[in-house]
C-alpha cells in the first residue's frame, strides 16, 4: 500500500467547487468568457486540493503537430522575419504553423487565442501580445506557450526577446560619438496599456539610462506616438515644435523610422546633414540603398527559431521556465552623421523649418 496521497483530479476540483468538469477545464485553459467569480471559485479549490494539471495526461491525449502563432500586427515587416524563423524550425520538427492576428485589443486577442486552443494546437507562440503578465500566466498554465518580444522571466511560459536595454544603449552611444546631445526617442503607445515587460517600455528605459550615463539628463525627450509610418511622420512635427529641436532620434522601430524619413523628405530636410535617424529591427527595407537606415539588428530569424525550439521542448514535457535574451548589434548606414555645426547649413535649415 502506497503512503503517497491520491493526486487530485479535475473531477475532484469540480466537486469541491460545485461546478462542472467543463467549467474547470475552461478555467485551466484560460478560456475567454469565464467569469471572475467562476475563476476565483475554481482556483480556490485547486489551491485547497493541491491540484496541478498532469503533463503526462496532456501528452497522452495525442498531438496535432500544429503550432498557433499569434501576432498583434502583421503590417510590421519585422514580424514576417520572426515568422520565417518560426516556420523553418517548426517544419524541420514536423510541425505546421497557423497564424492569427488581432490588432483591436485585448478582447480580440483573448478570442483569437481561445480559438487556437479549442482547435487543439499543441502550443502557442505569442508575438508581442497585449495585456499584463498575469494574463500570459493563465495561458501558459493551460497550453505550452512561448512569448516572443516580451521580456521575462515568466513562471508558466518561456520568453525570447532582444536585449532592448543594450540595443537602446548602442543607439545613444553611436549618436553621442557623432557629437549629438539633443536626442529624442519615440515610444509606442497603443490601444492597450503598456506593460513593464513590453519592448516599447524597455527600449525607452534603455534610452533614458544611456542618456543619463552620458550626462545628458536634461536632454531626455521621450515622444509618445505609434510605432508605424504615420506615427513616425507625426513625431517629426512634434520634434520641430520644440523651442530647440533635437538633432537626432531613436525611433524605437524601423516602421516609425521610415515615417520619420518620409516626413523629412517632404519638408526638404536633408538626412543626415540636418538630422540623424536610427531605427530598430533591421527590417529588409532598411537596407535598400535609397533608404539605408542605420538601425539595430535583433536577429529576428534566430529569435523565431529559438522560440520554436523552446516551445517544442515545452510540448515534450519541460516545465521549468526559460528566459532568453538575444544580443543586438548596430548596423550603421547612411541616416546618421555628425551633429550639425552651429552656423552651418544643417541647423539653420532645421530651425527654418521648425519656425515655418
Amino acid at each position: 500500500m502506497s503512503g503517497h496521497p491520491k493526486r487530485a483530479t479535475i473531477s475532484d476540483v469540480a466537486e469541491h467547487a460545485g461546478v462542472s468538469r467543463a467549467a474547470v477545464s475552461k478555467v485551466l485553459r484560460g478560456a475567454y468568457g469565464v467569469s471572475d467569480v467562476m475563476r476565483a471559485r475554481v482556483e480556490a479549490s485547486m489551491d485547497a486540493l493541491g491540484y496541478r494539471p498532469s503533463a503526462l495526461a496532456r501528452g497522452m491525449r495525442g498531438r496535432s503537430f500544429t503550432l498557433g502563432v499569434f501576432v498583434v500586427d502583421l503590417s510590421n515587416t519585422f514580424v514576417t522575419v520572426l515568422i520565417e524563423g518560426i516556420r523553418a524550425e517548426a517544419g524541420s520538427r514536423g510541425y505546421q504553423v497557423f497564424i492569427g492576428e488581432a490588432n483591436m485589443g485585448l478582447t480580440q486577442q483573448k478570442q483569437m487565442i481561445e480559438a487556437m486552443v479549442d482547435r487543439k494546437m499543441d502550443g502557442l507562440i505569442l508575438i508581442a501580445p497585449f495585456g499584463p503578465d498575469e494574463e500570459l500566466e493563465k495561458i501558459g498554465r493551460s497550453t505550452p506557450t512561448v512569448v516572443l518580444g516580451r521580456h521575462g522571466p515568466g513562471q508558466g511560459y518561456d520568453t525570447v526577446a532582444s536585449d532592448d536595454l543594450a540595443g537602446s544603449a548602442l543607439i545613444v552611444d553611436h549618436l553621442v560619438s557623432l557629437g549629438h546631445r539633443r536626442i529624442s526617442h519615440l515610444k509606442h503607445v497603443g490601444i492597450e496599456k503598456n506593460e513593464a515587460t513590453m519592448p516599447q517600455v524597455v527600449r525607452a528605459d534603455g534610452y533614458v539610462k544611456a542618456m543619463v550615463d552620458h550626462g545628458l539628463d536634461d536632454e531626455v525627450d521621450v515622444i509618445e506616438t505609434r510605432w508605424n509610418h504615420q506615427g513616425g511622420a507625426d513625431a517629426v512635427d512634434l520634434m520641430l515644435e520644440r523651442k530647440t529641436p533635437p538633432t537626432a532620434v531613436h525611433t524605437g522601430t524601423d516602421m516609425a523610422g521610415f515615417g520619420v524619413l518620409s516626413r523629412f523628405h517632404e519638408l526638404g530636410v536633408p538626412v543626415p546633414e540636418a538630422f540623424s535617424v536610427v531605427g530598430y529591427d533591421n527590417a529588409r527595407a532598411a537596407s535598400l540603398p535609397q533608404i539605408a537606415l542605420t538601425t539595430v539588428d535583433q536577429s529576428g530569424f534566430d529569435m523565431g527559431t529559438i522560440a520554436t525550439r523552446l516551445l517544442v521542448e515545452r510540448i515534450e514535457g519541460r516545465a521549468e521556465p526559460v528566459s532568453t535574451l538575444v544580443t543586438p548589434t548596430l548596423v550603421v548606414r547612411k541616416t546618421t552623421g555628425p551633429t550639425p555645426v552651429v552656423g552651418g547649413q544643417g541647423p539653420g535649415l532645421l530651425h527654418e523649418v521648425s519656425q515655418g
